[in-house]
């Protein structure tokens, strides 16, 4: 009886743990070092970005937030690997806007984001700028349209690689404007801006810290911010919403999980990363990075996520973009 008592004992204690569990493991949640997969390569400014959360989050969760860079295949390696990762908390993702766009753009990936990756918390919005080469004598959004209405397909668009969010925004400028130019991809977005000062690609969209020098120096001519506010650093320039109604494209990054994930430690983490937004240190970094925060609850980025991922799938099937 009393080995009959001891095992029913320990089988009810056994069904008992589950229950208990995901409490437990997210009061003490993290306890061991936690890492951030980001499919871009160290240096970039969704890299960068990633860093200043892992750091904001190690000081104020008391346990390392590694940044582990996983490159290749437009950031689909790092989302497949988060994507079967255990759903514990301790293997995150940087999510951004190609999430959005490659959803559409590759037929036959191993995961579905919007199904496997959770979102945790949106972090911040970059705008991009519409140039010109000072050849082209457009010097506003309705000009270039006219222009390169009269010259059709005589104007090139250079973007940073095809399924880029370089290229798409360029697309969605052709699909919303009627207007017809050539794309020319580039192995990354310098190449791009290289032949845009030369002249060998006349018109390009591109973040404003990595042109905002070329802007200043009259070597290119900014036509319009592509987000539906102006940029703070160059609020004389419209955008290109002003012309094109519901026209708007931003590069954003935030954290996801895999799913199924405790909500308390997505809560947790959702929590502290929206705490970082209060602080003018953290504010001031992603101004300089050409961002403005995002705070948000789960539910926000999620909204994001799947408006940005409709969106964007509208504009590859437009034109019928496909991976290189």
């Amino acid at each position: 009886m009393k080995t009959r008592r001891q095992f029913l004992r320990l089988a009810g204690a056994a069904v008992a743990l589950p229950a208990m569990s995901p409490i437990a493991w997210a009061q003490t949640y993290p306890s061991r070092p936690v890492r951030i997969i980001v499919g871009l390569a160290a240096g970039g400014v969704g890299d960068t970005v990633a860093r200043l959360i892992a750091q904001w989050l190690a000081e104020r969760l008391g346990q390392p937030f590694i940044i582990e860079n996983r490159t290749g295949a437009a950031g689909n390696i790092a989302t497949e690997a988060v994507a079967r990762a255990p759903p514990d908390g301790y293997t995150l993702l940087l999510v951004s806007t190609s999430n959005a766009t490659n959803a559409t753009l590759y037929d036959r990936l191993s995961f579905n984001f919007v199904r496997d990756i959770v979102p945790v918390a949106s972090i911040d919005r970059e705008s991009q700028v519409m140039l010109v080469n000072p050849s082209v004598p457009a010097k506003t959004v309705p000009e270039f349209i006219a222009y390169a209405k009269a010259n059709p397909s005589k104007i090139n668009y250079g973007s940073g690689g095809i399924g880029s969010q370089t290229h798409v925004v360029g697309e969605m400028f052709k699909m919303m404007s009627g207007v017809t130019m050539v794309h020319v991809p580039y192995r990354g977005i310098a190449s791009a801006l290289t032949d845009l000062l030369a002249g060998q690609v006349q018109v390009m969209f591109a973040a404003v810290p990595s042109s905002i020098d070329h802007i200043r120096a009259g070597k290119l001519r900014a036509l319009a911010i592509t987000t539906t506010m102006r940029s703070e650093v160059l609020p004389d320039i419209p955008t290109v919403g002003d012309f094109l109604q519901g026209f708007e494209s931003s590069v954003w990054q935030g954290v996801g999980a895999p799913r199924n994930t405790l909500a308390g430690i997505v809560d947790i983490l959702n929590k502290e990363i929206n705490a970082a937004f209060a602080d003018p240190n953290i504010k001031a970094r992603f101004a300089d990075l050409g961002g403005t925060v995002l705070p948000g609850s789960p539910a926000d980025f999620g909204k994001l996520i799947a408006d940005e991922t409709e969106k964007w799938a509208k504009v590859v099937k437009f034109a019928g973009i496909k991976p290189a």
